[in-house]
């Protein structure tokens, strides 16, 4: 579809448009006392009159802005009227945009929509694909019960429809005729089989769309259908991608047996110790022979390789659960290194992927080991973040990288973010249960962390310890007198209860201090909160059974304070104790065992993932998510124990493989060169393809294609990065060429036949390229013939016969096509419209040894920026980023105490690459609180920034406590130039305005170059790049060390070794657009030198060499 087919481009005639609106404007301008509601009222009066003009410039304009409302969120369902007069506008444009809005308020307004439903019947027999396909949409988005025959009509026309486009819309209309009418589904069940068959790869994404919602349980429509689905995936859009990924997910669970039971059964396998060799060779030959992989199994796996790479988060995602689901789990190891590249996007694709991490690490661990330190926690991720990385963390923690995680974790404790710092507190715990190496580790680690200042880091770790304890209590005697003692500090009432708890339990082994703690509550009883109150009960019942001599008047007490509590569950656990343990008439058999009830032995809790059980949801769901089941969630069937017939994928294909001969002799008598719509191109690209594939349904043409797996994923991989267009047709073309290699490598063809091809080649490469270019942008044309489209697949097929000769050329060659440097087709087949005589004289010998030198010479036609850019990022990999050789600790005030409120701010430049972007200066925040009363909401307001220039802001810090202090990170693009970049830094209850302006040593990143590189580069950028002064200075200045010195203190940059003693040289590239900055000081007689700087960022280079010339001159 061409990009202006829904773009509403600028028309003749504006003008008068807007002298019609403003007389509209003027005729109904308010007056008198009610001008302010009438105004109101009439808001839109000038739009209504501009609809009903006789100007179509008017009427376009009009239509232009109200769907500019609409995008708005603007309501506009009041022109509704209006806009409907003009559905059957003869202007294409208008009648487009009328199309939109009515797509968006005819279910709105039914009535009116369906006084021009004979309107939209006739235009669905329009000559333009778009009117039809747009005037199908109106029509399913009126949801009235009474038209539903003519939809259905409607769709069953439109799904025969020439053009893909309109097919496409057609499966989309099936999804809203079946939630308008469900009675509908067998006949929209055939339209959908009729669709499935298409082989145009716009309508395969919709239509499996379709088949999802109506009939998902019809896996019989998919048999025909699965090859030709596997192979079209790379070409489909991504979302159709997502759909057809999951659908076939779903339909290997049905068809194929399980790959994972070779595996389990390998893993058993041990060998009994009195069985004979012969019987265990008997056992392995079973175990083989009961599984050997279905080759439409392994064709979707293959098939669904290359979109790992894909630049759409959900793709990946899809093909990481396919992979989970249904791939061998020998193989499943390829999707952790996709899933960890997707923790680059946004945090909203992060969580989700995570969440997916943390379900699969349970499992196999080992997939995600060798990424361990990707899931480390940065400052800057939000908290829901945070606690999915601590979880994974803990999933991956093992005997050896438990200490790593363990110094990982003391830094994520001391975090300003609380609800994080206690989740650590958690995980260590976790990890003391899992491994027992640590546990006594941990357990003092958080000892430790009692004497924490913060009082929920605390309240946390008693109740892990508490957690801790219940596995091996008589060891800890210490740790629970150190916790009673807490009991004065801590407020938080879930740690009061822990401790209650943890005292209760071992009451016998501290018989000193139980009695103590127990009168110390029993003080401040009223003023507790319920859970502890209920503890503190507990506790009393325990010493009362254990110990009465000292206690049995405080739990009398206790009691009688519980009898008449507010809280009813109090009351009635007072009640529950007082006939338990004081005995009287009333007591039953029950208080007997009244010690071995309360203190019976408990079991330790199991330290669980709450990921554990997620696992019986299809990863990437939004079931998996909530862990709940959503609507319209379809559950993975398990695998069958005997696979169904695979029969029932063949595809019959006798008819076209004939079809193919005749037309290929008539092709080769006259060759055509012809003019191609999108929609015959996508036919024909999916003709060659389906159809080689659908050849190989049959048993030998199933183990050609085995043999060939990795041919094919790398014909896969390779086309993914090519155009949807040209994707679509060369996959037909490289699986033909394939199929007709072995035959062509027999014949040896003579000089002159070779001359010949190649001319021919040239002819058809050009036809080719001519007519990708015209699917690229869409064409109108709709009709399209049987000869047209059989001369079509010759002429591609001759176009591989050719290839397939230069073969041997082509093959290790990725960057250039060499058809584009044919001696013979020069002036036709070079794309070089720019190419200088001698270049081409050049290219003209061109040979494989010669590609490094022509692909420099193509780059050095580009503009002088473009140049250096390419010459120093793309063709000197010798040239390399390197380590700061020196960061000075100065820092800037951002903002001064007094200034601030109490809040002050210093900022200084770390030198290191910014995590945010390539392209932005890392600067970090040192943020302190000089009040004694808490600050919070710290954050980034309003930002102030010069054109061009971005900033990567810190998370909102929630609070910083008095005399607190916390460095955070930013990322500011300053676009190579030292302009301020200012704005607001916000507190709970001020903002104050701000500003960074950085030191022009600041904006370069250092690099490390030969001597032999450098003066090469120094040699490109002379003349108006290159600024230079002399420097007057004491000898005892002029030391190595001392130049050293002051140069990097100054600016960002490495140092290139020299061979000569009198000349020191640096590097560095500009963080922007890394353009190269050289730095010569050259040494002359007596006490002068020269300071020279090359660079063609001019003015960073001139602001530099002012910043430096005093440096270094004085002493």
């Amino acid at each position: 579809m061409s990009s202006n087919s829904f773009a509403y481009s600028e028309q003749s005639g504006g003008g008068e448009a807007t002298e019609l609106g403003q007389e509209a404007t003027s005729t109904i301008s308010p007056s008198g006392a009610f001008g302010l509601f009438s105004s109101d009222l009439k808001k839109n009066e000038d739009l209504k009159q501009m609809l009903e003009s006789n100007k179509d410039s008017a009427k376009l304009d009009a239509m232009k802005r109200i769907v500019g409302m609409i995008a708005k969120g603007k309501n506009a369902s009041e022109l509704f009227p209006a806009v409907v007069k003009n559905v059957a506008s003869k202007n294409i444009e208008i009648k487009k945009l009328v199309y939109v809005y009515l797509v968006r308020y005819a279910e709105e307004q039914q009535d009116l929509a369906l006084l021009s439903i004979s309107t939209f019947q006739r235009a669905l027999k329009d000559p333009n694909q778009l009117i039809r396909a747009s005037a199908l949409r109106v029509l399913s988005s009126i949801r009235v019960p009474i038209i539903v025959p003519i939809m259905m009509l409607a769709i069953k026309e439109a799904s025969a429809d020439l053009s893909p486009y309109v097919r496409k819309n057609a499966a989309h209309a099936i999804q809203k005729l079946y939630s308008l009418d469900p009675e509908q589904k067998e006949m929209l069940i055939e339209v959908i089989e009729k669709l499935l068959k298409d082989k145009s790869t716009l309508v395969a994404g919709s239509v499996v769309m379709a088949f999802e919602e109506v009939c998902p349980d019809r896996i019989d429509l998919i048999h025909k259908n699965y090859r030709k689905l596997c192979n079209l995936l790379v070409d489909v859009e991504e979302w159709g991608q997502v759909v057809i990924i999951h659908m076939l997910t779903r339909y290997a669970r049905t068809q194929f047996v399980s790959p994972w039971k070779e595996e389990d059964c390998l893993e058993d396998d041990e060998k009994n110790f009195y069985d004979s060799d012969d019987d265990q060779k008997e056992k392995t030959d079973k175990r083989k022979k009961s599984y050997t992989m279905d080759p439409d199994h392994r064709l979707l796996i293959r098939n669904t390789k290359p979109l790992l790479q894909s630049r759409n988060a959900a793709v990946v995602m899809a093909v990481a659960q396919l992979y989970w689901h249904i791939s061998p789990k020998s193989e499943v190891g390829i999707i952790s290194k996709s899933l960890v590249r997707l923790l680059r996007s946004n945090r909203e694709v992060q969580y989700i992927v995570l969440q997916n991490i943390a379900t699969m690490s349970i499992q196999r661990k080992g997939m995600f080991e060798p990424y361990l330190k990707s899931f480390y926690v940065r400052s800057t991720d939000p908290t829901m973040i945070k606690t999915l990385k601590l979880e994974i963390l803990t999933n991956l923690a093992n005997e050896a990288n438990i200490s790593t995680l363990l110094r990982e974790f003391q830094t994520y404790v001391k975090s300003q973010d609380k609800e994080f710092a206690a989740a650590t507190i958690q995980t260590i715990g976790r990890c003391a249960t899992n491994i027992s190496e640590v546990t006594d580790t941990c357990l003092n680690g958080l000892v430790c962390l009692l004497s924490n200042r913060d009082e929920i880091v605390v309240a946390e770790s008693v109740v892990v310890i508490k957690k801790l304890l219940q596995m091996q209590p008589a060891q800890h005697g210490e740790i629970i007198k150190h916790m009673a003692k807490l009991l004065d500090s801590i407020t938080v009432p879930v740690a009061r209860a822990s401790i209650l708890w943890l005292i209760g339990e071992n009451c016998e082994r501290v018989p000193k201090i139980a009695p103590d703690v127990l009168r110390k509550m029993a003080k401040g009883f009223t003023s507790e909160d319920d859970l502890v109150k209920l503890q503190i009960l507990n506790l009393g019942a325990k010493l009362y059974l254990t110990n009465s001599k000292q206690t049995k008047l405080l739990t009398q007490y206790i009691l009688n304070l519980g009898k008449y509590d507010q809280n009813y569950d109090i009351r009635d656990r007072t009640r529950f104790i007082r006939q338990l343990i004081v005995p009287n008439e009333k007591s039953g058999a029950l208080s007997k065992y009244a010690k071995k009830i309360f203190l019976a032995q408990k079991p330790a809790p199991l330290l669980e993932s709450p990921f554990k059980d997620r696992d019986h949801f299809q990863l990437g769901t939004l079931s998996h998510t909530l862990n709940t089941k959503a609507t319209g969630y379809l559950e993975l069937s398990n695998w069958p124990e005997v696979a169904p017939d695979p029969s029932v994928r063949n595809v019959e294909v006798i008819e076209l493989a004939k079809e193919w001969t005749p037309a290929g002799k008539a092709k080769k008598e006259n060759p055509a060169k012809k003019f191609y719509s999108e929609s015959e191109e996508e036919e024909d690209s999916s003709d060659s393809s389906s159809d080689s594939d659908s050849e190989s349904g049959s048993a030998s043409g199933e183990q050609e294609e085995e043999g060939d797996s990795s041919d094919d994923s790398s014909e896969d991989s390779s086309s993914e990065h090519k155009s949807d267009s040209e994707s679509a047709s060369e996959v037909g073309n490289k699986r033909t060429a394939k199929r007709n290699s072995k035959s062509k490598r027999k014949r040896d063809s003579e000089d002159g036949e070779n001359e010949n091809e190649k001319s021919k080649t040239s002819d058809s490469s050009n036809a080719d390229s001519s007519s990708i270019e015209e699917s690229s942008s869409d064409s109108e044309s709709e009709s399209e013939s049987e000869s047209e489209s059989e001369s079509r697949k010759v002429t591609k097929e001759k176009e591989n016969k050719t290839k397939q000769n230069i073969n041997p050329l082509t093959k290790d060659v990725s960057l250039l096509d060499l058809d584009d440097f044919n001696p013979v087709s020069t002036p036709v087949a070079l794309p070089t419209p720019a190419l200088s005589p001698s270049l081409i004289a050049d290219l003209e010998g061109l040979n494989l040894s010669t590609t490094s030198s022509v692909i420099t010479k193509e780059v050095r036609l580009k503009t002088s920026e473009e140049k250096s850019r390419k010459t120093f990022k793309d063709y000197n990999p010798h040239i390399m980023v390197s380590t700061p050789v020196f960061v000075p600790v100065k820092t800037h005030v951002l903002l001064h105490r007094m200034s601030g409120k109490g809040l002050a701010a210093h900022y200084f430049f770390p030198r290191q690459p910014c995590i945010f972007g390539d392209k932005m200066v890392s600067v970090q925040i040192t943020l302190n609180n000089t009040t004694d009363r808490k600050i919070e909401n710290i954050h980034i307001g309003g930002k102030r920034l010069p054109v061009g220039m971005q900033m990567h802001v810190f998370n909102t810090i929630e609070s910083l406590e008095p005399e607190g202090s916390i460095t955070v990170s930013m990322g500011i693009d300053f676009c190579d130039s030292t302009q301020t970049a200012s704005f607001q830094l916000c507190t709970k209850d001020d903002c104050f305005n701000v500003n960074i302006q950085p030191p022009v040593g600041e904006l370069l990143l250092p690099v490390a170059m030969s001597e032999k590189d450098f003066k090469k580069e120094q040699g490109m950028l002379t003349g108006m790049n290159e600024t230079s002064t002399v420097i007057i200075a004491a000898p005892q200045n002029f030391t190595p060390s001392v130049i050293l010195q002051k140069v990097v203190n100054v600016a960002n940059v490495g140092v290139v070794p020299s061979g000569q003693d009198h000349i020191h040289r640096f590097a560095a590239k500009t963080v922007h657009s890394g353009s190269l900055m050289l730095v010569t000081v050259e040494l002359k007689e007596g006490s002068t030198a020269q300071l020279i700087i090359n660079t063609e960022k001019t003015v960073i280079g001139s602001v530099l060499l002012r910043e430096l010339k005093p440096v270094l001159s004085q002493g």
